[in-house]
């Protein structure tokens, strides 16, 4: 399956989505995080899958990938730029207040959705739920081994997975695995080595030519460009799993 593609900077500020709609999987190069003004959409993506309704937030990470499945009365939105190192499902108490803050100080908008955020889970709906949040947690699981568990033919599991999340999974599995040398890297890990040993590469080379597939930079540049924006992630909630 090729690679859901990379759609570079941030969805616009207020974004709109027509009732029915369905947007494939997708991903930006950059964090946000997206308030739910009005209506309602399912969001299947990196941090597992929710519907979402007025005052719910996602926080995405920078490349994190997802697919939405719009409400029959459509969804309003509004988009606010994060630092990475967050993703997660999350609720506001006064969406309204952000909203109006948004129109004149998107920034400040942004400092003050992370002040208010309160996590949610991802909703554990049926096994695709439940195969996305063991490969999350632990992308060195046996596929086989798991669809054995389950009772799963290995047909059923790659086309049963695809059908909710748009991928694979052994394609989520490659994706979780690069999200997490992603994450090493902004940490400042010194070692290209033990980046890729730790997130289940096979050795440097490969971690090199996955983080590129994934994100069009090599490794390299993203520690580099981590070291010259130090700057500090926000204090949300991590992903309730």
């Amino acid at each position: 399956m090729k690679p859901s593609p990379v759609l570079h900077g941030l969805p616009g500020l207020e974004q709109r989505l027509p009732p029915q709609q369905v947007l494939q999987r997708h991903r930006h190069g950059r964090a946000y995080a997206a308030l739910v003004v009005s209506g309602s959409y399912v969001e299947a993506g990196d941090q597992g899958r929710r519907r979402l309704f007025p005052g719910d937030v996602v926080l995405h990470d920078a490349f994190s990938a997802h697919g939405n499945q719009v409400g029959a009365k459509g969804a309003r939105l509004v988009n606010l730029p994060v630092a990475s190192g967050t993703e997660c499902f999350a609720r506001v108490r006064d969406a309204d207040a952000i909203v109006r803050l948004a129109a004149t100080d998107p920034v400040a908008a942004a400092q003050a959705l992370q002040q208010d955020l309160q996590p949610l889970a991802a909703a554990l709906l049926d096994w695709p739920d439940l195969l996305a949040r063991d490969l999350t947690l632990h992308p060195h699981l046996s596929l086989a081994a798991w669809a054995h568990r389950q009772g799963l033919a290995a047909e059923t599991l790659s086309r049963g997975f695809a059908r909710v999340f748009g991928v694979t999974p052994r394609r989520w599995r490659f994706e979780v695995r690069v999200r997490r040398a992603l994450c090493a890297l902004r940490e400042g890990d010194p070692s290209l080595v033990a980046v890729a040993l730790d997130a289940g590469f096979a050795d440097q080379a490969h971690l090199t030519h996955a983080v590129v597939a994934l994100t069009g930079r090599a490794p390299g540049h993203w520690r580099r460009t981590s070291s010259r924006d130090k700057t500090p992630a926000p204090k949300g909630p991590t992903i309730a799993r």
